[in-house]
């Protein structure tokens, strides 16, 4: 019987913008406080592309920041994976722009939209790839510019989110590191609470859908809220038992970056201590998809995790979506 290969993060990087915007600048853009936004979201500050700088440019940044930590050549990649909900454009993907940006000749590549899920959803993916021995080392970035598609008039909205990219190169690791389980959900019934309404085949862009700011993010804070509660707990416990261990287990989390609350509630649901789950919100907003690899970029250089370590990536976003890793930290 053929044993299936393990897979794991063999390097890692993050690029955020250098533009900073504060909740003191946001008070001068829309009717808020520095004091609204920190208590209800935890958020200081956030990263903003400036205006010719494209999703691609992030990610190739955080990408060739990832091939070198792992000591890996761009033509070494089998595979490109970028999760966006911001693509450069519909088409050519993201994926393919990085992949002639960094010389990676060898590596098929496509985009996933799964929300702030797509890092999760797209590092599954990537571990299914490396177990079966179709591919042995592939990119997986998670990258936004938000700041395109946030309607800056909105003060629900437009103080949550911010710009950056984060990137790892997954391998072959040894048998008892790397990815211990995944776990992957979705409640399409719940779409119409996170979205952004035009620009697809649905309402295509015209004079109305710009008239009527259809093409930025429309969200009920609410219903993202309470459902962000319950799932991000849920996840994460599923992924645990799925790994056979227990929350006592559990070294490090690596949360999406969306809300203190939210973070701290999930932290509740898992009896998990707040000194063992990274939190970088207050420095960079909600970065959809690039949030999770950022801050575990973040937890990695700080040492805050080391080889060994069994840390539990979770995460949920629009679609409804929601996923969760377990891993043994393996650089």
């Amino acid at each position: 019987m053929k044993i299936p290969k393990r897979a794991g993060i063999l390097g890692i990087g993050s690029f955020v913008p250098e533009k900073v915007v504060t909740n003191f600048d946001m008070e001068k853009i829309v009717d808020t406080s520095d004091e609204w936004i920190f208590t209800r979201t935890g958020i200081k500050e956030r990263r903003i592309a400036g205006e010719n700088v494209a999703t691609s440019d992030l990610a190739t940044n955080a990408a060739k920041i990832a091939l070198e930590n792992a000591s890996t050549k761009p033509e070494e990649i089998d595979l490109i994976i970028v999760a966006t909900v911001t693509p450069d454009m519909t088409f050519p993907s993201t994926a393919c722009i990085v992949q002639k940006n960094i010389g990676a000749t060898r590596a098929a590549a496509f985009d996933l939209e799964a929300a702030c899920s797509g890092f999760i959803y797209s590092l599954s993916i990537a571990n299914q790839f490396i177990q079966s021995g179709t591919y042995k080392k592939i990119l997986v970035i998670g990258a936004e510019t938000l700041s395109k598609i946030v309607d800056w008039t909105d003060r629900n909205t437009c103080v949550l989110f911010g710009d950056g990219a984060g990137a790892v190169v997954l391998g072959e690791v040894d048998e008892n590191e790397g990815i211990l389980s995944t776990y992957l959900g979705a409640d399409g019934s719940g779409g119409q609470f996170l979205t952004q309404p035009a620009g697809g085949s649905r309402l295509p862009a015209s004079f109305d859908t710009v008239n009527n700011k259809l093409h930025f993010i429309k969200m009920e804070g609410n219903e993202v809220f309470k459902f962000a509660v319950r799932i991000m707990g849920e996840s994460a416990k599923k992924a645990i038992e799925l790994a056979g261990l227990t929350s006592e287990d559990i070294d490090f989390i690596v949360p999406h970056q969306a809300n203190i609350r939210i973070i701290e509630a999930s932290a509740k649901r898992l009896k998990v201590s707040m000194d063992k789950v990274y939190v970088n919100l207050d420095k960079y907003g909600n970065m959809s998809s690039a949030s999770i690899p950022v801050a575990l970029d973040e937890a990695y250089k700080a040492k805050a995790i080391k080889r060994g370590d069994n840390i539990v990536l979770v995460g949920f976003g629009g679609g409804l979506t929601w996923g969760s890793v377990l891993l043994k930290w393996s650089i």
